[in-house]
Parts: C-alpha cells; sequence; structure tokens
C-alpha cells in the first residue's frame, strides 16, 4: 500500500482520513479564533504544542485545513453591494468559463451547482454601477456564458455550520 492509500479514508468520497476527537477540537478553536496561538491552542484543548503542531501540519498538508485567513465586514470595506448571480453556459464550457470568472473583479466566490442555473456567483462591489459592470459587461462577454440573473442581497448572516464539538460528527473516528 502506497503512503498515498494509506492516508485515503474508506469512506467514499473522501480523501482523508477521518478527524478524531482531537482534530475536531483542533478545528474548533482554529474556527473561533484563527490568530490562536499554537501554545493557547493546545493548552485549550490539552495536548502538548508539539502534537498541535504535528496534527495542525498534517491536516494542512492533507488539505484538511485550506488555509487561515481574515473575515471581512463587506460594507466596511468599501463593497456595500452584494449579489448573487446564476449564470447559465454552454454544455461542458465550465473549464473554460470557470477560467475566465476567476479573473473576474468582485466575484467572492462561484460554484458549479444542479438545477436550472449552471453556476452560482456571490459578487461584492462598491456599488451598484460596478455590479452592473460586472455583471452586464464582464460575466455576459465571456464566451460560453448564455444567460445571467442578479439577486440583490439585502441583508447577510452566518448559519451555524457543521458542530466541530459534536461526537457524533461525520468524520469522527
Amino acid at each position: 500500500m502506497s503512503s498515498e492509500e494509506s492516508s485515503e479514508s474508506s469512506e467514499p468520497g473522501r480523501l482523508a482520513g477521518p478527524l478524531d476527537k482531537t482534530d475536531r477540537a483542533i478545528i474548533a478553536e482554529l474556527l473561533k479564533d484563527g490568530r490562536i496561538s499554537i501554545r493557547a491552542l493546545a493548552e485549550q484543548i490539552h495536548i502538548s504544542r508539539a502534537n498541535a503542531y504535528t496534527r495542525i501540519g498534517r491536516m494542512v498538508a492533507d488539505e484538511t485545513i485550506t488555509g487561515f485567513t481574515a473575515r471581512l465586514n463587506p460594507t466596511r470595506v468599501g463593497l456595500g453591494t452584494s449579489a448573487y448571480v446564476t449564470v447559465t453556459i454552454q454544455q461542458n464550457a465550465w473549464r473554460a468559463v470557470s477560467e475566465s470568472l476567476r479573473k473576474v473583479p468582485y466575484i467572492e466566490h462561484f460554484a458549479l451547482v444542479g438545477g436550472d442555473y449552471d453556476v452560482l456567483a456571490l459578487v461584492r462591489t462598491p456599488d451598484n454601477t460596478a455590479l452592473r459592470e460586472v455583471v452586464l459587461e464582464q460575466i455576459q462577454s465571456i464566451p460560453n456564458v448564455r444567460s445571467t440573473r442578479t439577486w440583490l442581497v439585502f441583508e447577510e448572516a452566518q448559519g451555524h455550520g457543521a458542530d466541530w464539538d459534536d461526537q457524533d460528527a461525520p468524520g469522527r473516528s
């Protein structure tokens, strides 16, 4: 068995092994405060600093943790207009459209989705004029884009997400 195979889980669709109680506790703490020191993290979950470093390093290497970042308030940083934009594309054009969408400023996130539309994008701009430019001039000019539909966001809230302290959650070993 290769080292790549040994790190894979028997669960379909999972590339990394399941997370144990300590991994889940580390993730829970990092989600609460991504700036927590290793020392404070280790103390909080009652493990050694070396163990914390090793586990975080492993989760970064196997892409369980894909990065550490700051969350911004869009309005406070000058991006007061937010919208979800659905995009319908030509069949089999996902790769080309995806590559073009990556280059469009103000697109915060986009995903290939199933249903009535092919792509769902979250766009944050300074104002409606910039949103109009992004949607009508930039997205609609991408080859293989057939149509778009835009929904303005009036208010946002953060959902609960996964409960990383729940011992019965998926990925627990």
